[in-house]
C-alpha cells in the first residue's frame, strides 16, 4: 500500500519488563482479547507526552506494575492498514522497588486498562516468551534484551544529565550571574522534565547552586520529595577555576548504585561528557553529543550505567527534550 504523502508516523512506546527468577531471565507479556494476541505492553503517545513517559504509563496501565526504564531496545516500525508508518519505541524495564519510591511520587496516578483491552498478564522464561509472541517481529527487542543480559548490560542505573532551562539573556540581565533566572518558557521546560526524570527513577538531585539550575531541578525534587544538593563545582565559575572538581562529582555519581539527576550549565557539559566517555564503551562514546551546545536548554542526556567488578561502565546513552 502506498503511504500517504507527508503522513506523520504514528508514535508508540512500551517496555520489556524483565526479572530473574532461580537464575532464569523472564519477561512479562500481555494478552489482548480484541486481537487474540500476546505482545509487549505498549501504546500510542497521548498529546504532549514524550516517548519515555508513554512507555512507563502504558506498562502501568496494561500490567499494573510501576516500572523504571533501563536501556533502550531496538524500535519496531511497520505499516498500518491506512499506509501510515507506526514506530514503537521500547526499553528494558524493571518493576519499581523501594529505592524507586521518590520517582514514583513524581508520577500521576495511572488507571488500569479494562479487561476488554488486556485480560491476562503473564511472566515467561525468555525462550517460552519467544514462542508465545504472536507477531514474529516482536522477537527483535527480545533478542536484544537477552543479549544485553548475557553481556552484563541489563541491570543498570541512570545518570540523567540536564542542561538548565531557557534563562534570561546575559545582556538583558543586570544582576549577578548566579541569580539570572529562567524565562517563563524555561519554567515550563523544568516542569516538563518531571515525568521524563521520573521514568528513569532518579532518587538523588545534584545541581549547580546558581538560580537557573536550581529552578530547573526544583519541580522534580518537589514532586519526588527529594532534597536538592547544591554543588559549586557544577557552576560556570567553579568549573572554570577547577574543572577537575566537576570530574570528581560525575565520577562519584557513576560509582554509586543509585539513579540520579545532575543539572548544570553549557560550559560545564564538555567536562561532564568527557567523564562519561572515559567510562563508556566505544560505540557509546561515539553516541555522545559531539559539539557545542551539546544539549539544548531543558534537554537531558540519560547515561545507563552498569556496575562491574572493574568499576562503572556506561553501556548506553539517549537524549530527550520534553514537549
Amino acid at each position: 500500500m502506498t503511504r500517504p504523502a507527508h503522513a506523520a508516523a504514528v508514535e508508540a512506546a512500551g517496555a520489556l519488563v524483565w526479572r530473574v527468577r532461580t537464575g532464569r531471565l523472564q519477561v512479562a507479556l500481555v494478552h489482548r482479547p480484541r486481537y487474540r494476541d500476546w505482545s509487549w505492553p505498549k501504546g500510542k503517545l497521548d498529546p504532549g507526552e514524550t516517548v519515555v513517559e508513554a512507555a512507563w504509563r502504558e506498562v502501568a496501565e496494561e500490567t499494573g506494575h510501576d516500572v523504571v526504564l533501563g536501556v533502550p531496545l531496538p524500535p519496531l516500525e511497520y505499516a498500518l492498514s491506512d499506509g501510515r508508518l507506526k514506530r514503537v519505541h521500547y526499553w528494558a524495564a524493571q518493576v519499581a522497588g523501594r529505592q524507586d519510591a521518590a520517582a514514583l511520587r513524581a508520577r500521576p496516578p495511572v488507571p488500569r486498562a479494562s479487561r476488554d483491552e488486556i485480560d491476562q498478564v503473564r511472566w515467561y522464561d525468555v525462550e517460552a516468551a519467544a514462542a508465545r509472541l504472536t507477531r514474529a517481529a516482536d522477537r527483535a527487542p527480545l533478542v536484544a534484551l537477552v543479549e544485553e543480559h548475557a553481556k552484563g548490560r541489563l541491570d543498570t542505573r541512570a545518570l540523567v544529565v540536564a542542561r538548565h532551562g531557557t534563562a534570561r539573556s546575559r545582556t538583558a540581565w543586570h544582576g549577578d550571574e548566579a541569580t539570572r533566572p529562567l524565562t517563563p518558557g524555561g519554567r515550563r521546560q523544568a516542569t516538563a522534565l518531571v515525568p521524563v526524570v521520573s521514568a528513569f527513577g532518579a532518587a538523588r538531585v545534584v545541581t549547580s547552586p546558581w538560580q537557573r539550575c536550581v529552578a530547573t531541578a526544583q519541580p522534580y525534587a518537589s514532586h519526588a520529595q527529594l532534597p536538592i544538593e547544591h554543588v559549586p563545582a557544577l557552576t560556570e565559575h567553579g568549573h572554570a577555576v577547577d574543572p577537575g572538581s566537576a570530574v570528581e562529582v560525575v565520577t562519584d555519581l557513576l560509582h554509586r548504585a543509585q539513579d540520579a539527576l545532575l543539572c548544570t550549565h553549557r560550559p560545564v557539559l564538555p567536562t561532564v561528557l568527557e567523564t562519561l566517555a572515559a567510562h563508556a564503551r566505544r560505540h557509546v562514546r561515539e553516541a555522545l553529543p559531539p559539539a557545542d551546545p551539546y544539549l539544548r536548554p531543558g534537554q537531558v542526556l540519560v547515561a545507563h550505567v552498569a556496575q562491574r567488578a572493574t568499576g562503572p561502565r556506561v553501556v548506553a546513552v539517549e537524549s530527550h527534550r520534553p514537549v
